[in-house]
């Protein structure tokens, strides 16, 4: 069978279990991308992964058109500021003329100014916001009911908008909402800009205006959906403590043509703003965990990425989907086509391509998707069904074969050859084999007229009985074909002895059918049997799921036609020359003649099988009185063979060889054989 033949046999065989794994991949993705549980999505761990990990892995990109002035621990120390209040507005207007000295190009309060403060500290801000003229402030909306601080209120859809005093709002050049969207594990990850064009916008989208980014010359893109494309750990965007701009020691031009974003970097809020620490990325690869990003630096990160237009996108819903049935056929299905170590090896690599795939389109393309639903739950669950589904295959193909193999093999022998799965493949190969064939002397006069359920019984203890013969001999019973066993020896596996082992198997066999009684009327059952040993086409004919171990050619049908000549000579055991060569020094056995047999061009040299070694001297007058006939018989002197074969009848009453060749020579002497002949006898039947 060739390798094309092989791999269809296969893929049949493991194509239900390979449409299996697809479903349950596939179903896997689906559901881990598209269940909500509680509003989150079921793979939502896995979703969130996909998009921080990559961040890990990337190097840091350097990005100036930024600036951060943090209110830190250290500023309020220096400019003895409380932690817990607003900040005295004085420092805020020597700040403003400090940027606005330095040529910033706009400066942005992440600072929610609500609330009034003194009359004249106020009107001096609004005036240098007003001299500055790009000033951007922060506005804030919440929901009907909740703590709006701000004076200044409008409704907005069961919210309302907290915005700065009148005074700040009038001097600012433009306001915009400080709201992030945050995940579950407080985390930000898409931006936002706004609930809808007729809203305020977001801080960083009015301050990327403000800096004449391109995309922002759309207002309709405004609400396009955008992740953030963090440019590194906290602290990586240019920043100062809000006492090092205004008390010098930056060189001049520190600002100069840089946004200036300016707000909290405390855990605990103050000047009227709520906590603003939010989980980073790159948390996953810190050996703390404890890497945060201040709400500053996160609308810092988002105005950068409408400036350099390098926000990450998320691959469509479908895109994404087609990923998880893309993955899931392929992984689910595939996976089953291999071994354990195999498929865990092509696991691992299809791990490797999906990860450097996800990566690629990470640093490249600004483009991210769930990869990890794909390697952190659709890969091992397709490997898991993998192994378990091959491992069941494996136990189910030892258990066929084991059963198989109960009535071909003795138990002892059954184990080691359940090790060997091959031999449920189809296919076969050439192989020296002894081949044995049964057959019940006249068992049609035997089983006629008997009661089906005695016959059964009979055939039941019949079987019982020689099949042990076999297997006690390390023999292969091949099949049961009616009252017949064909039983062969040197294969599966190799047996340097197996000529010899096909000699005791026939004759124990025999032996134990001379005190078989069929019946209870004591009926003795007699059983002839045929032995050769030849080349031979000997594995599974059958196919991957039904094991058929069989042999075939002309060896067999030898062995077949040496069983059947026994009717014609009279004789129990008959075998060839092939096998006698090989377990002459154990057996004892006498020259038969040569036959031509049906289908055979040349006369077969046959021998009969009398016992083993021991039996030779007991034996020894009648064989040598036979043989001599014999060879009187092939010279054609069939009085002295006459002689011969009566005095071997004396000697051995009933002895069917010799009564044979008298039977022959009654023929010949009328019938006188060709010029040439040797002796041979050509049977044209069974």
């Amino acid at each position: 069978m060739d390798l094309i033949d092989t791999v269809k046999n296969q893929l049949k065989a493991h194509r239900k279990a390979g449409l299996i794994g697809a479903a349950i991949t596939v179903l896997a993705g689906f559901l881990l991308l598209k269940l909500q549980i509680f509003g989150v999505p079921a793979g939502g761990s896995l979703i969130n992964l996909s998009y921080d990990l990559p961040f890990n892995a990337r190097n840091n990109i350097w990005a100036d058109q930024a600036v951060i002035v943090y209110l830190d621990e250290p500023s309020e120390t220096e400019l003895h500021q409380p932690s817990e209040a607003p900040w005295d507005r004085a420092l805020h207007v020597q700040l403003l003329e400090r940027l606005k000295e330095d040529g910033a190009k706009g400066v942005v309060f992440d600072v929610l100014f609500t609330d009034p403060g003194p009359p004249a500290a106020d009107q001096k801000f609004a005036e240098a916001m007003r001299s500055c003229g790009k000033v951007i402030l922060g506005a804030e909306l919440v929901r009907i009911g909740g703590d709006a601080t701000g004076l200044n209120e409008r409704r907005h859809a069961g919210h309302k908008l907290s915005l700065p005093i009148d005074m700040f709002l009038n001097s600012a050049a433009s306001i915009g909402l400080v709201m992030h969207i945050v995940d579950g594990d407080r985390a930000v990850r898409q931006h936002f800009q706004g609930f809808s064009l007729e809203d305020e916008p977001g801080l960083s989208w009015e301050a990327a205006r403000l800096a004449g980014a391109e995309v922002t010359q759309k207002p309709e893109q405004r609400l396009t959906p955008r992740w953030f494309n963090y440019y590194g750990p906290p602290g990586t965007i240019p920043n100062v403590s809000y006492y090092q701009a205004i008390l010098g020691g930056l060189s001049p031009g520190f600002f100069r043509d840089k946004v200036v974003f300016i707000g909290s970097k405390q855990t605990a809020g103050f000047t009227g703003t709520s906590l603003d620490v939010f989980k980073s990325p790159y948390a996953r690869g810190s050996l703390t965990g404890n890497l945060s990003f201040p709400g500053v630096e996160v609308h810092a990160t988002a105005f950068l990425n409408l400036v350099r237009q390098d926000w990450l996108t998320r691959l469509s819903e479908p895109a994404e989907l087609a990923i998880m049935v893309v993955a899931g056929i392929v992984f689910g299905y595939g996976l089953t086509l291999f071994r354990p170590l195999t498929a865990i090896g092509a696991a691992l690599a299809g791990m490797a391509a999906v990860c450097l795939s996800a990566f690629l389109l990470f640093s490249l393309g600004q483009i991210w998707f769930a990869w990890l639903i794909v390697t952190a739950a659709q890969i091992p669950l397709a490997l898991l069904y993998s192994v378990v589904s091959n491992w069941l295959e494996l136990y189910v193909q030892k258990r066929l074969l084991e059963h198989s193999l109960e009535l071909h093999l003795p138990p002892k022998r059954i184990k080691e050859l359940a090790r060997r799965p091959e031999l449920l493949k189809p296919g076969a190969e050439k192989q020296m084999l002894s081949i044995m064939f049964t057959d019940i002397a006249n068992f049609t006069t035997f089983s006629e007229g008997m009661d089906s359920n005695d016959l059964a019984r009979a055939m039941n203890e019949y079987f019982g009985t020689t099949i042990p013969c076999v297997h006690e001999a390390e023999g292969w019973v091949v099949k049961l074909i009616g009252d017949s066993i064909f039983a062969l020896w040197n294969a599966p596996n190799q047996q340097s002895n197996h000529r010899e082992l096909a000699c005791r198997a026939a004759i124990h066999l025999r032996d134990q059918v001379l005190h078989f009684s069929g019946d209870e009327s004591g009926i003795k059952l007699k059983t002839r049997i045929g032995l050769h040993t030849g080349l031979a086409n000997v594995g599974n004919f059958g196919s991957a799921t039904r094991i058929d171990y069989t042999a075939l050619g002309e060896s067999i049908n030898l062995a077949s036609r040496m069983e059947g000549l026994n009717k014609h000579l009279g004789t129990d055991i008959l075998i060839t020359r092939e096998t006698r060569e090989g377990a002459s020094e154990t057996i004892t056995t006498r020259f038969a003649g040569h036959f031509r047999l049906k289908g055979f061009d040349k006369a077969v040299e046959v021998y009969e099988l009398i016992g083993l070694r021991n039996e030779a001297e007991p034996t020894r007058p009648w064989r040598a009185t036979f043989e001599q006939a014999l060879r009187d018989f092939s010279q054609r002197d069939f009085d002295g063979a006459e002689r011969g074969f009566r005095c071997t009848l004396e000697m051995r009453p009933g002895d069917g060889p010799a009564q044979f060749y008298l039977r022959q020579m009654a023929e010949l002497r009328v019938h006188a054989p060709a010029i040439g002949w040797s002796g041979e006898i050509a049977l044209k039947e069974k």
